[in-house]
């Protein structure tokens, strides 16, 4: 669909998007969200319209584009004109079916992105399509929506698509969501036929915690009921189509929850001096400000904001929900995608490595205990895998089964996965934007989901437990800054891998104090850990689990100690500068430079140590049956 400009200066054009499914900056900057105080900022809302195949979706978002005057002048008539050169009737579907593959099949194949405004707001339309092969595509229009529209035709009522979608909507955590009951003429515009009807669908809709903000009668190709008040239907009194969407509360509107941005990059600047580094992404909720100070999760960093960033406009003084946005750090942190920023006085997320879901899953392949996946939430990355599948239940019939290791394509499962690397969320019941997820295999988004609840990692195992530590030849090396906690965590990893039998050494400074003596130069620390790398190159060479937990402040010298192991994992332990302050008893730690990528990140001053080695016990597990 090409770009439109409408008379009241609408663009009607898709939304691009990123490989993770996130809006370009620039697109957000250019539709006027971006740029401008949050409480100056024109409201504006996500709307999802979903429905069975041929329900009307397409027809009722056309009409609503040229009854609210959202298209550009002339365009009614260039599609009509176009119907009657080709003779075909004309649709309203037609206005929003662009791509000629649709017209002529007479469906939309792809969710379709377009704006159109009311006096009270401005709207951004995803219309989900209705066949099961195309419920992929639905996934991503629900999960970016505030509210929905579900749409069905009053001759065919409640059909299998109309309960998957509303059952995805519910478990999406949608919860604004108004039922359009399109083609009514085909039932005679007959009050007593709706009545029946919206029963039956309001106690389906009850079953699976959906209350309709109002279920309206329609006839979509004569607007009845859509902009105006049907003359067919005077016995309808509630609020017609755009009104119940105005009364519905945007996310732009509600901007006073916890602030979450997940960091989608961060761009640094070289030319003519400017240093700046500016952390970007869009904000799912709240509101930042210059001066705000920020948590990083799951890593734990924190600073404050030193300015806010803008690209070829003023930079605003706040920014909110629904924005791209950019901003700077007064300290150089290192922070990266897939980090969701928060603020420091305000409820702060979960983090966790092991998870209870909600999937709905879109595969070919069945989802299967016992396989990986790759999780992306927000605009984290991380490797599951399916450990348990608790049940699983028909979207269609809400009948569930609990004795099940694999889940079939369309079928809804409450499961538990566990994660190689902890990601930071909220749980669906707190905010339903940052506990959306989807599940992709074999380079196939193939599933989405929600977040219920973390859930704790496998019990600790106790220095005299008879369960095996899986462990397998490799470098352990643990590193962090001074005071972060690396040779009590050694120690306790060291104690439980060597109670249950695995061959593993022990590499600290209790251990090798004496034989590797280095002084404070810097130049004398670096060799001392290029000696270390070496002989745990040696151990590992001979079979044995090496960890190792010794002053390594350098990133190239642990990357030269990475190149020599067979098997390295780099195991970054953290904390913020008062923690690490407290326990070495200085105002500041020493330098240090953090690993870009290490295998897993632990926040030590949030966890314990039983909680620490439980992480990384869980990872070695997942890491040890790869082998």
């Amino acid at each position: 669909m090409s770009a439109l400009t409408g008379s009241a200066g609408i663009a009607v054009r898709p939304l691009r998007l990123d490989e993770e499914g996130l809006p370009f900056p620039e697109d957000i900057a250019s539709s006027g969200t971006a740029g401008g105080n949050a409480a100056e900022v024109e409201a504006r809302m996500g709307i999802v319209i979903v429905g069975h195949v041929d329900h009307g979706k397409s027809t009722i978002i056309g009409r609503l584009l040229a009854d609210t005057g959202s298209l550009p002048e002339g365009k009614l008539e260039q599609i009509k004109d176009l119907c009657a050169r080709t003779a075909k009737p004309f649709e309203y579907a037609f206005l929003l079916d662009a791509l000629k593959d649709e017209r002529a099949q007479g469906i939309t194949i792809d969710a379709a992105r377009v704006f159109f405004r009311t006096p009270k707001r401005r709207y951004l339309i995803l219309d989900a399509p209705g066949h099961v092969e195309f419920l992929k595509n639905m996934v991503t229009g629900a999960a970016r929506a505030e509210a929905a529209l579900l749409v069905l035709d009053a001759g065919e009522g409640i059909q299998e698509n109309t309960r998957r979608h509303a059952y995805l909507l519910s478990m999406l955590g949608v919860r604004q969501i108004a039922v359009v009951v399109n083609k009514m003429d085909l039932v005679g515009s007959r009050q007593e036929d709706f009545d029946a009807f919206a029963r039956d669908l309001g106690g389906f809709l009850g079953s699976i915690g959906l209350e309709p903000a109002a279920i309206i009668p329609v006839i979509g190709r004569e607007g009845d009921n859509l902009a105006t008040r049907s003359a067919t239907m005077s016995w309808y009194t509630g609020p017609t189509v755009l009104e119940v969407l105005d009364a519905f509360r945007s996310q732009g509107e509600a901007v006073d929850g916890p602030f979450r941005m997940p960091v989608q990059a961060v761009f640094k600047f070289t030319n003519d001096g400017d240093d700046r580094r500016i952390v970007a992404g869009t904000i799912d909720s709240g509101r930042l400000r210059v001066g705000d100070e920020v948590v990083f999760h799951p890593s734990g960093k924190r600073t404050r904001v030193k300015s806010l960033e803008a690209f070829n406009r003023v930079a605003p003084s706040v920014v909110g929900a629904g924005e791209s946005a950019g901003f700077t750090l007064a300290q150089q942190i290192y922070v990266q995608r897939g980090e969701l920023a928060t603020l420091a006085h305000e409820p702060q997320p979960v983090t966790a490595t092991r998870i209870r879901t909600s999937i709905f899953w879109l595969g070919t392949r069945p989802l299967e205990v016992g396989r990986n996946y790759t999780l992306k939430l927000g605009t984290a990355r991380v490797s599951v895998h399916l450990e348990h599948i608790e049940r699983v239940l028909d979207a269609s019939t809400l009948d569930a089964v609990t004795d099940r290791t694999a889940v079939l394509r369309n079928e809804v499962a409450e499961c538990v996965l566990k994660l190689r690397q902890p990601i930071a969320f909220d749980r669906a019941t707190d905010i339903a934007a940052t506990s959306r997820f989807v599940l992709v295999d074999n380079f196939n988004i193939s599933g989405g989901g929600v977040v219920r609840e973390a859930l704790a990692t496998a019990p600790t195992r106790a220095a005299g437990s008879a369960t095996r530590v899986a462990l397998r030849a490799g470098v352990l090396w643990l590193t962090g800054p001074k005071g972060a906690g690396k040779s009590a965590l050694a120690r306790w990893i060291a104690a439980h891998a060597d109670a249950s039998g695995a061959k593993v050494e022990l590499l600290d400074d209790d251990t090798l104090g004496e034989l590797f003596p280095a002084s404070g130069a810097r130049g004398d620390v670096a060799l001392r850990v290029r000696r270390i790398a070496w002989l745990a190159s040696r151990l590992e060479a001979h079979g044995a689990a090496v960890v190792v937990a010794v002053d390594s402040p350098d990133d190239d010298v642990r990357r030269a100690a990475r190149d020599q192991a067979a098997n390295f994992v780099e195991i970054h332990l953290h904390a913020s500068p008062d923690v690490l302050a407290q326990r070495i008893g200085a105002a500041e730690s020493p330098p240090y430079e953090a690993p870009v990528q290490p295998e897993l990140a632990l926040d030590t001053g949030r966890l314990t140590l039983e909680e620490s080695g439980a992480q990384v016990l869980a990872w070695l597990d997942e890491w040890s049956s790869q082998s």
